[in-house]
Parts: structure tokens; C-alpha cells; sequence
């Protein structure tokens, strides 16, 4: 049974890995870069959608799979940042991470009791994989790499604050309410996905 989650963990962090969108919409606030990379967290709804479903999913299963997830999903978001930084624009088509969407809201939605350890690494495949293309995002705009420590940062509270509040639930019907949010961030992702392969996007 272990194996069989530890195969179905890593096969779910290749699918995020092996899907990205390149287009950055990178909001300017006027108060400086890293104001900037937080505030594109929240105006960024292919962003700021995976980590609600990714932390929906980590209080789900536990303390301790809230715990890894509140660290490394930030961490990884801004080790994928710096590369994409450097390296530069990514060429893929625009709107694939719908697949990220669908996956980790389906998760939710079927509420999968999984180990930490395969929480932490949908955690961090879609840290690096987001972060990656909000780096090459920045550097494709001419805007300061220190935009990422704003949008690492938003994600911690975030998480935070979202983890802890699953984390918190008792009652069935809360669940359930947690699986209701699961469905449609997962039916988002497959509108998105959609809308992308009918050409539209």
C-alpha cells in the first residue's frame, strides 16, 4: 500500500513538473518589487489557486504534512524563481498549468490520505515548476529578481494561514465543505485546460 502511494505521489510530481505556462502577468504596485511579487500571487489565479489546493491538501492530512508543505513549498517557489530567472524565458505554450489545477484539486476533492513525505513532493514539484516561470517571467519583463522573495513570502503566510485552518477541522461536514472547494478548483483547471486546447488561449 506504502509503495503503491509513494509511485502514485511521484507520478502525480511529474505531471506538475512535465506541465508549465509561460505567460507572467506581473502586476507593478508601485511600492517596489517585492510588494509587487506578493501582490502578483493574488492577481494571479493559475499561481495563487494550486497553493490554496496544495495547502487544502496538507491540513487534510495532518500536522506534520502542513508542517513540510509550509516550508518547502515557499522554498522550492523561490529556488525555481532564481533558475527561471537566470535561464530566461521558457518557451511552452501558454495556459498548461491547468493540469496542476485539475490534479491537486481532485486530490482534495476525493480527500487522499497521503504521507507527508508525498504531500511534501506535490509541494515542491509545484514550487518549482510556478516559480520557475514567474522567474523567467521577471526577467522577461526587465523587473528585479527580488520580486521573488515577496511572492515566497505570500506563500508562506498563505499556506499558513489556509493549512492551519484545514488543519483546525473537526466536524464532518467542514470536510466536506474543504472537498466542495477541491471539486471546483479542480473543474477550474479542467475549463482552463479546455479553453487551451480548443486554441482560444
Amino acid at each position: 500500500m506504502t509503495a503503491r502511494r509513494v509511485r502514485s505521489g511521484l507520478a502525480g510530481a511529474a505531471l506538475l513538473l512535465g506541465c508549465a505556462a509561460a505567460q507572467a502577468h506581473l502586476a507593478s504596485t508601485g511600492l517596489g518589487p517585492v510588494y509587487d511579487g506578493i501582490w502578483h500571487l493574488f492577481v494571479s489565479f493559475d499561481d495563487l489557486l494550486p497553493v490554496l489546493a496544495i495547502a487544502l491538501l496538507a491540513g487534510l492530512n495532518g500536522a506534520r504534512a502542513a508542517r513540510w508543505t509550509l516550508f518547502v513549498l515557499p522554498a522550492a517557489w523561490w529556488a525555481g524563481g532564481a533558475v527561471g530567472f537566470h535561464s530566461g524565458a521558457v518557451s511552452v505554450p501558454a495556459g498548461i498549468t491547468s493540469p496542476s489545477l485539475l490534479l491537486l484539486g481532485l486530490l482534495v476533492a476525493l480527500d487522499r490520505r497521503l504521507g507527508p513525505s508525498i504531500t511534501a513532493a506535490l509541494a515542491v514539484a509545484l514550487g518549482l515548476l510556478h516559480g520557475g516561470l514567474n522567474g523567467a517571467g521577471i526577467a522577461l519583463a526587465g523587473r528585479e529578481a527580488s520580486g521573488l522573495v515577496g511572492m515566497a513570502g505570500a506563500i508562506f503566510v498563505l499556506a499558513a494561514l489556509v493549512s492551519a485552518a484545514a488543519l483546525s477541522l473537526r466536524r464532518p461536514w467542514t470536510r466536506i465543505a474543504v472537498r466542495v472547494a477541491g471539486s471546483w478548483i479542480a473543474a477550474t483547471g479542467l475549463l482552463m485546460l479546455g479553453w487551451t486546447l480548443s486554441g482560444r488561449a
